[in-house]
């Protein structure tokens, strides 16, 4: 029997240096930081197939606590850091998911990135004018193989709203039903 589950997630050599897990002083520095943990983030919830991080869950994963040299990140930090990713200097690479940011969507792929994803896909297989229920899209035999397959609904229907906006694709049908035509 084969296992499902990927495999270990590599760290950078950086997330066993401790003050790393601390906010840095000096502005150059936090900077620098800040763009390391970014990157971080982003490479373990990809490679986890991560969407969403709740702050107060998140704490006690490997992301933020690294056991080997017993640091963890604070949960101030943890919302520093993802501040720094929600804003532009971050590239808007997270968004939090309320006003209380205690979760964030991180978005390894923005929604715009996982829209062409899906039009390529749709392209490349002859499925213009088409039409394809939502869960065919995510969890349907023919997209298996597709960085798309698995995808969170909320995320999924953000990147058929960029579709939609540039009139590429229509959404139609309601809850639980939803289908979608490409142009």
């Amino acid at each position: 029997m084969t296992s499902l589950s990927p495999p270990p997630f590599s760290f950078p050599t950086h997330y066993s240096f401790p003050p790393f897990f601390t906010p840095q002083p000096t502005l150059q520095t936090r900077q620098a930081q800040l763009r390391r943990w970014s990157m971080l983030i982003q490479a373990y919830c990809r490679h986890n197939r991560i969407y969403s991080l709740s702050l107060a869950s998140a704490l006690d994963t490997p992301l933020f606590h690294n056991t080997a040299i017993h640091k963890r990140v604070s949960l101030q930090h943890a919302k520093d850091i993802i501040d720094y990713m929600a804003s532009p200097d971050g590239l808007a690479r997270a968004e939090w998911r309320g006003p209380d940011k205690a979760a964030a969507w991180i978005w390894w792929r923005t929604p715009d990135e996982w829209a062409e994803l899906i039009s390529t896909w749709v392209d490349e297989t002859g499925q213009k004018n088409v039409v394809l229920t939502l869960y065919e899209l995510v969890e349907g035999e023919a997209t298996v193989s597709q960085d798309f397959h698995g995808l969170e609904k909320n995320i999924l229907q953000r990147s058929l709203a960029s579709l939609v906006k540039k009139g590429r694709a229509q959404v139609f049908g309601s809850d639980g039903q939803e289908g979608v035509k490409f142009f």
